[in-house]
């Protein structure tokens, strides 16, 4: 360190004393004024220790002083952040959170009751803190109660036990919403009850409450219901006699909801769809073919679309034939075989012929049996031999169908 006037050769123990000092001031602040004074003195020493030209440590051991001074800067930055409010709009803030928790929550019956108590303690409690007028049970009184507090113009410094104890009363109402029963509180079984699903059993035998409860809602054409299940249960039994009774009911309001659940990549709801053999859903389907980011959603897309068998999806799907990804490969030519198109022939044959994934070329194989046009079989039958079992089946079979077709 060499002598001289010039600030940057400020010594290290320099800097500490003043940090000292200012970490005594803030102790002693009371005022929002004292502690804007300390913040002043901070932002001062954060200039000087910037500029500062401190010594580096000579080796990995040694304390480096200016990382030391800067920890100690930050630390005194911190507690004087603590030290600071709290302010009116603290309470505001407490508030406006738990108007949100209020109206984005869905509560039980009993639920709903224990909030309003809760908003109605509250506001009672700030109304006598300020001596104003406030009444009610709901958001809007909640927003009558933070613009209260806002218009109110609590000091820091000469209000802070009104604010301390607002913030007290904020702190009873989060306590008291986050204690009432939320519908995400109950079991399942619970939320169906409470919404009427079991409401139609009598005696029943033989099955499970949910799966009775479901068969009598079908029969009863109570699509809602259906649904409710589809969404409550989370097993694969039950969704497939949900989706099983949707395809069964087949109505406008149950091809509605799976094609606006459909519209937003619902797998179930293209199941459904797909089950229903809906047409009117062709255009929304056939625009996950190209999903490749979504793998689950092309196999499930391309499967409803081939149990529609719209022609309309032949192009698209054929495209699929030569996708990188080889899992989704062999679920596209089982898709153009159940649409049975004959455009699809020569993609399918090219795909038995030049694919590498002998998994797609079997399903290409299946795909030309189920065209079942003499040239498809014809296509199909020349792999008797092949290398592959699979491929080798489909092709035996192809030749079996043509033999038949062949006049005695």
């Amino acid at each position: 360190m060499t002598d001289g006037d010039d600030e940057t050769d400020l010594p290290a123990e320099t800097l500490d004393s003043r940090l000292d000092e200012a970490a005594e001031a803030l102790d002693a602040a009371e005022t929002e004024a004292d502690l804007d004074d300390v913040e002043a003195q901070l932002d001062d020493i954060a200039a000087d220790l910037e500029d500062a030209n401190l010594p580096s440590p000579e080796d990995d051991d040694e304390d480096d002083p200016a990382e030391e001074l800067q920890d100690r800067l930050d630390g005194l930055r911190d507690d004087l952040d603590e030290a600071r409010g709290p302010y009116d709009t603290d309470v505001v803030d407490a508030i406006e959170d738990a108007t949100a928790t209020l109206t984005d929550t869905r509560w039980t019956e009993d639920g709903e009751g224990e909030t309003a108590a809760a908003v109605e303690s509250f506001v009672a409690d700030v109304a006598e803190t300020l001596g104003v007028d406030l009444t009610g049970d709901d958001a809007d009184a909640l927003d009558a109660a933070a613009e209260a507090v806002a218009e109110a113009g609590l000091d820091p410094d000469d209000d802070a036990d009104t604010i301390a104890t607002l913030l007290d009363h904020t702190d009873a109402l989060a306590s008291g919403l986050e204690d009432a029963e939320e519908w995400d509180d109950l079991e399942t079984h619970e939320q169906l009850r409470a919404e009427g699903f079991y409401d139609v059993l009598g005696h029943y035998k033989d099955y499970p409450p949910e799966w009775a409860a479901l068969k009598e809602w079908e029969q009863q054409g109570n699509v809602e219901m259906v649904l409710l299940a589809l969404d409550s249960f989370q097993s694969d039994f039950m969704e497939r006699h949900c989706l099983e009774a949707l395809t069964r009911m087949n109505d406008e309001a149950a091809f509605d909801e799976m094609n606006q659940r459909a519209g937003k990549r619902d797998e179930p709801g293209i199941r459904a769809l797909g089950k229903m053999a809906a047409t009117d859903a062709v255009d929304t389907l056939v625009e996950y073919v190209d999903a490749d980011s979504d793998p689950g959603l092309q196999k499930v897309t391309f499967k409803a679309l081939g149990e529609i068998g719209s022609e309309e999806a032949t192009g698209p799907i054929a495209n699929k034939l030569v996708a990188e990804n080889e899992q989704i490969r062999p679920h596209a030519a089982r898709a153009l075989g159940l649409i049975g198109d004959t455009r699809a022939i020569d993609p399918l044959a090219d795909t038995l012929a030049d694919d590498e994934d002998d998994e797609t070329r079997a399903a290409a194989a299946w795909a030309l049996r189920q065209i079942g046009t003499e040239r498809a079989l014809d296509a199909a039958a020349e792999y008797t031999d092949d290398r592959a079992y699979l491929v080798q089946h489909e092709a035996e079979q192809a030749a079996d169908a043509l033999s038949v077709e062949q006049p005695a």
